[in-house]
């Protein structure tokens, strides 16, 4: 082995349902480690092949000399898939390069640093030690944008967390009418990276704006790692899906009946149980046909398809076409019958599996 490949970066040229990694970011092979991307957990499997890679003397050889095409290699993990190619030194020396790379992250603290006061005066931030402040904010993107610009419009894909740092913004409607201003502080776009619907609304700057954004990957990977911005981030998406329902409440008061194309299954869950109502949901699908039942909007029981209980209630979660109908009462002896488990945490973790299933 030639030794100087010892010291080598590579970088991910394309990547499909890794779960931690995303494009474009790089890893650094030196004597005796390697250095992931900041704020990154450590997969030991793509640590491994990144590591052998050093041992293809004839490839590296041929690609530092510009010989042939860039060569690509496939983590060989778990169900994801990543592609990553040797990136030539650009004939600086190891020492260059350190310098290089640790410039590059000076950078990038210096922008976290500018931003830093006002990401601790942000509620979702403010547990937050400040290593944690920092590590977590180079997962943030700060993006700037002037008055009338869109930042996001309805019906686009839900991709990213927004956080207000500076400026302000209107949501309105199709008819460009004004429904809310948010300001510094204020968070959006979480009901759909959690929900994985669309964006309900337009949001257009009306001043000057710095938003942070966090893409869904980094998004995902913040829950786990910070447990209080979990809660913080659901009790929101809860709060937010509560003033959406509260238009529908009066509908449960004699029954309810829709399309799952109109109204999704976690809306529909989460209108049940926030209002606390007793009875049970039909469900007539192409696929799937059955009972959710509910009491005092805990579910009791769960008879969809073949699947039963937890299993049920998350192929209902997943469900984008279908029929749907609730029915007010319970008898005596479903009103007996204990829930299946925690509303939020069943509802959470079938919009994960959900998010999941869509890659």
């Amino acid at each position: 082995m030639i030794s100087h490949f010892k010291n080598s970066i590579f970088i991910i040229t394309d990547e499909h349902h890794c779960p931690f990694y995303s494009a474009k970011e790089e890893f650094e092979v030196s004597e005796n480690a390697l250095k992931i991307p900041t704020g990154k957990p450590v997969c030991l499997i793509l640590a491994q092949d990144i590591v052998a890679l050093t041992s293809e003397q004839a490839i590296l050889e041929k690609q530092e000399k510009g010989i042939g095409e860039q060569p690509e290699f496939k983590c060989g993990g778990c169900g994801g898939i990543i592609k990553f190619e040797y990136k030539k030194a650009k004939n600086y020396s190891t020492l260059q390069m350190k310098l290089l790379v640790a410039a590059e992250r000076k950078e990038k603290l210096r922008e976290i640093i500018k931003y830093a006061d006002d990401l601790r005066e942000i509620e979702l931030f403010s547990s937050l030690a400040e290593d944690d402040l920092l590590d977590l904010g180079t997962l943030l993107e700060f993006e700037h944008y002037d008055w009338g610009y869109f930042v996001s419009q309805k019906g686009q894909a839900g991709t990213k967390l927004y956080i207000i740092i500076s400026g302000q913004v209107e949501v309105i409607d199709d008819e460009g009418i004004v429904l809310a201003e948010m300001g510094p502080g204020e968070v959006f776009g979480e009901l759909s990276m959690i929900s994985g619907e669309t964006m309900t609304a337009t949001i257009q700057a009306v001043e000057p704006c710095v938003i942070a954004t966090l893409n869904k990957k980094n998004f995902r990977h913040v829950l786990v790692r910070f447990p209080s911005l979990q809660i913080f981030l659901y009790k929101l998406f809860v709060d937010r899906i509560n003033v959406l329902n509260a238009k529908r409440a009066e509908e449960l008061s004699t029954g309810m009946v829709g399309q799952l194309s109109d109204i999704s299954p976690v809306e529909i869950s989460q209108m049940i149980n926030s209002n606390h109502k007793t009875g049970y949901l039909e469900i007539e699908s192409e696929f799937l046909n059955g009972k959710i039942l509910f009491n005092e909007g805990e579910v009791v029981k769960v008879d969809l398809g073949h699947k039963r209980g937890l299993a049920g209630f998350y192929e209902f979660i997943a469900l984008a076409e279908g029929r749907f109908k609730f029915i007010q009462g319970l008898s005596i002896s479903e009103r007996k019958l204990q829930s299946i488990g925690g509303f939020m945490g069943m509802l959470m973790e079938g919009m994960k599996r959900l998010d999941d299933r869509r890659g």
